[in-house]
């Protein structure tokens, strides 16, 4: 099949957790024979940090604005098997209404923010979807699964809904040699956010202060540096996706912190659990609803609610540590790939067209 996919960027993962699903999938799309489209819109600060070197799993097209390449894009996607538009794509409710109007492709939605669209659209509203333009959708994607799902049908009127959770790619991601900057006994990687900034200094900055004589490192773009850190913390702005291995093998353990809009409704791995994982590094992590459908929360996590928690799994003998590991690496590289995440996207497209109208029948919009 052909794809054309007009999303956020796959061209730098600078601030930007799209990045690494986005290219897991889509190489695993272009193994399996189809040709795949992306319209990415070329700002300075992804062309600044850009890290993809060699796109050749897809078509990347740069564009400066939507009006120098609306014509081509949409000639591309019209004739194109699926379209997929995407959370947080530039102009995107634009880029929409155009891609609805074209008669032959599937047509879906790929959120890989769900919660914060949903939260969005009940407020102000967001640039990349307007609520009416829900069920024009073949299908709604969602990162994140659950009752999010049901929401979006019963409410917001989603025709079909389905998850397309997060992934990695086990070529990109494994055990690999440690590197000095990287080693310390608790890593955290990912973006700073004010709604995971309590869970940071509960989980994260405490341990760092009761445990001195302990080696941390934050990994992350957008941090105010000018903060009081502890001592023993180093801070690193930006990993470079092929370096994350490296980060993850250096770590004793590494810390997962799930955004609070994301935990209110759960069922919401990010894609870094599964990069950590595929790279045999115990994690630790806070927990949300449905964690366990992804891991089993006895023997391949870490599950903590404190600082008192993430000390004592610090602590913890490193036989333990690396039998939790091996555990939660057998799961994800059986159930969490991108060739796994492609498989599913490509059976809820037929799933999605073979289904009755009357099953497909639009609700109507809250």
């Amino acid at each position: 099949m052909k794809f054309t996919i007009f999303g956020l960027a796959i061209s730098s993962s600078w601030g930007n957790g799209h990045a690494t699903p986005y290219r897991a999938i889509l190489k695993a799309l272009h193994r399996q024979g189809h040709e795949v489209h992306f319209y990415e819109k070329d700002v300075p600060y992804y062309a600044k940090h850009r890290d993809l070197a060699d796109c050749d799993f897809c078509s990347l097209h740069l564009y400066s604005d939507w009006d120098t390449v609306r014509r081509s894009a949409l000639e591309q996607a019209g004739d194109s098997e699926v379209v997929l538009c995407a959370s947080f794509c530039p102009e995107g409710a634009r880029i929409i209404d155009e891609v609805l109007d074209l008669p032959m492709p599937a047509k879906l939605f790929y959120d890989l923010d769900t919660p914060v669209t949903l939260g969005a659209l009940e407020r102000d509203g967001v640039e990349y979807l307007r609520a009416d333009q829900i069920p024009g959708f073949d299908v709604y994607l969602s990162f994140t699964g659950g009752g999010t799902l049901s929401e979006l049908k019963s409410r917001w009127g989603a025709r079909f809904a389905a998850p397309l959770y997060g992934c990695v790619d086990p070529e990109i991601h494994s055990r690999t040699m440690r590197r000095r900057e990287f080693t310390c006994d608790l890593s955290y990687m990912g973006t700073h956010a004010a709604d995971r900034q309590a869970k940071l200094d509960s989980l994260f900055l405490g341990p760092a202060r009761k445990l001195v004589a302990r080696n941390f490192v934050l990994a992350g773009a957008l941090y105010p540096w000018d903060w009081h850190w502890p001592e023993n913390v180093k801070k690193i702005e930006h990993v470079w996706p092929g370096h994350h291995s490296a980060l993850y093998s250096s770590s004793r353990l590494t810390l997962n912190i799930t955004r609070e809009e994301m935990a209110r409704w759960g069922y919401c791995p990010s894609g870094r659990f599964f990069e950590a994982a595929a790279c045999c590094t115990p994690i630790v992590t806070d927990w949300f609803e449905g964690l366990d459908h992804f891991f089993d929360c006895e023997s391949e996590l870490l599950v903590a609610h404190s600082t008192k928690d993430v000390t004592s799994a610090i602590t913890t003998p490193e036989s333990e540590l690396h039998e939790i590991a091996a555990r939660a690496r057998e799961r994800t590289l059986s159930e969490h790939t991108g060739e796994q995440r492609a498989r599913e996207l490509l059976g809820v497209i037929e799933q999605a067209s073979n289904a009755p109208r009357n099953q497909r029948a639009r609700s109507e919009v809250a």
